[in-house]
């Protein structure tokens, strides 16, 4: 399966089963992101696990470990007034990135709570970019 056909697959088992999904992603948090494209304009739906801190969302830019930072991140820092859906509810958010010992802390967090995010850290040589989505008022 493509990647756009698993996104696609996934995006819509989370809107028919309220923010709930199998396979892959089976018991995490998933919320879908919505991005507008950095060079394209156009919208972009990503569904991305996330580590609830208070109120905002944090999303990492794991990318499963590749050298690369996700597309959805670049869209993020050139267009970071978005939306997300987590469950059934549409929440309008800002995205911004967590640097220094706050990012470190969050990141270990996550890894703690779903290895697979350290093991995606330890196979490359970038950080891994930790984005918190906090809501904005309409």
């Amino acid at each position: 399966m493509s990647r756009t056909d698993f996104n696609a697959h996934t995006i819509a088992e989370f809107r028919s089963n309220h923010g709930k999904v199998g396979g892959y992603f089976k018991g995490a948090p998933l919320l879908l992101l919505h991005t507008i494209g950095a060079r394209s304009g156009k919208p972009r739906i990503n569904p991305v696990m996330y580590l609830q801190d208070g109120k905002r969302y944090l999303v990492f830019a794991s990318k499963g470990g590749a050298d690369t930072n996700p597309d959805w991140y670049h869209n993020l820092k050139a267009h970071p007034d978005i939306q997300i859906e987590v469950g059934d509810e549409t929440i309008d958010v800002r995205a911004d990135e967590v640097l220094g010992a706050e990012r470190n802390n969050l990141f270990n967090r996550q890894a703690t709570l779903y290895p697979a995010f350290a093991g995606y850290q330890r196979q490359t040589k970038r950080i891994i970019p930790v984005i918190a989505l906090t809501e904005r008022k309409r």
